[in-house]
């Protein structure tokens, strides 16, 4: 009989309460925030923010090779991002993806001039190349990280540094520089991974392509390249590899406490520097991947950071550090980044507007939690009312144990995102 009444006097839980504690409706929030954040800065500016935001779209999808460019801009962040996504599941703080990346870049070139391989050849030990390189820096940071405790955030920012002037000694290096400029010599052509490179430029593809207007838009007129679906499959496989294997249980629970993961017998030094290989990887992969797929196909002299892995840290943020998040995340990011120089030629609105729209989504994801508190406020208030505002030790007691099973349940339906 009690447990009848106690079933019946637990209120519904409203609708709105529902979708307010899906994690991805603090996400679509943030983007909406963000939007009108930028349309406000817009019109005080004394532009028009319907007329920008119209360009921006434009931008992205009023041509296949709009959308083309999209896809080649997303993809590297996808990558990087899924990288700093992979290294917060297992409690690591990648600040080094940009570092990561710039070596993918570096150690991708050497291999892609010093060899010249058949093209089923060339292609995988470039690729491998790069990715080893960013290997090699995640696995210093988490090998200090292991064994003396260093920080990784202090030696991630280092090794960025070293990582930009390293970019900077190969390219003017007497081997690999290009006279009469500040790139480096690009890679054999046998090591590109643009999809179709000769067929597509050939008489007969240009003659197969042009009664297909959109495919010929979208291949000959861009660099479309297999980077995007590669990111596709390392986001899925990194996934299986966090929640699906022992190893990604390992990895998280390493990250998620420590020194309970210790007691357990768990490898934790071997899993913290083995999660950094792993992230460095991924970062090293997506600087492979531009090598390889996109012209020049060289290094260039840089004076600052690309951001490719700065913005693949917003992507894994906004993503909720979800690896098949990340997917969607970076096409956004890589749509606002390549739609926004069309709002400057379209209304004379400067590009800077879109970093301020995506400074402002990242920051609304960072308050994600107040939408959470919302929800939670307001679930406290329907079971007052199912109550009849009921102060009493149980009722309190039976609130409490309710909220902390649905905290549960939202965290760890967060995780299996």
């Amino acid at each position: 009989m009690s447990a009848t009444a106690s079933t019946t006097a637990k209120p519904q839980e409203s609708t709105a309460v529902r979708i307010l504690k899906k994690p991805i409706t603090a996400t679509l929030l943030a983007i909406v925030l963000g939007f009108a954040v930028a349309a406000i800065l817009l019109a005080v500016a004394g532009y028009d923010p319907i007329a920008s935001f119209t360009a921006l779209f434009e931008g992205i999808f009023a041509k296949p090779k709009y959308i083309s460019n999209t896809i080649i801009k997303a993809a590297p962040i996808i990558l990087t991002g899924i990288s700093v996504a992979f290294a917060f599941k297992t409690g690591m703080f990648n600040i080094g993806a940009e570092g990561q990346y710039v070596a993918g870049t570096i150690c991708a070139l050497i291999a892609g001039t010093m060899l010249n391989l058949p093209m089923p050849l060339q292609i995988p030990v470039v690729i491998l190349a790069g990715v080893a390189g960013g290997a090699i820096i995640g696995g210093i940071t988490g090998f200090l990280k292991a064994r003396f405790g260093i920080h990784e955030v202090i030696t991630a920012i280092m090794l960025n540094w070293t990582m930009l002037y390293m970019n900077n000694f190969v390219v003017n290096s007497e081997m690999f520089h290009q006279p009469s400029s500040t790139s480096s010599i690009a890679i054999n052509p046998s090591g590109f991974t643009t999809i179709l490179p000769e067929w597509k430029l050939s008489d007969a593809g240009l003659e197969t392509l042009r009664n297909i207007p959109w495919l010929y838009d979208f291949l000959v007129k861009t660099d479309v390249n297999i980077a995007f679906l590669v990111a596709v499959a390392v986001a899925v496989l990194i996934w299986f590899v966090l929640f699906r294997s022992k190893l990604g249980f390992e990895l998280r629970a390493v990250g998620f406490n420590r020194d309970a993961a210790e007691f357990a017998g768990m490898p934790v030094e071997r899993n913290t520097v083995l999660a950094m290989l792993i992230a460095g990887g991924i970062s090293g992969l997506a600087g492979a991947l531009m090598i390889t797929g996109i012209q020049p196909h060289s290094l260039s002299t840089l004076a600052g950071f690309e951001n490719y892995g700065f913005n693949g840290f917003s992507v894994a943020l906004i993503a909720g550090s979800s690896p098949i998040g990340c997917i969607f995340a970076g096409l956004l990011f890589g749509g606002l980044l390549y739609g926004g120089t069309s709002v400057q030629m379209a209304v004379g609105a400067p590009t800077d507007i879109i970093n301020i729209m995506i400074g402002t989504i990242v920051f609304f994801v960072a308050l994600a939690r107040v939408v959470t508190l919302v929800a939670n406020r307001l679930e406290k208030r329907a079971a007052q009312k199912g109550t009849g505002g009921s102060t009493g030790s149980g009722g309190a007691e039976a609130t409490s144990a309710a909220t902390a099973v649905a905290t549960v349940a939202v965290e760890k339906e967060a995780d299996n995102a």
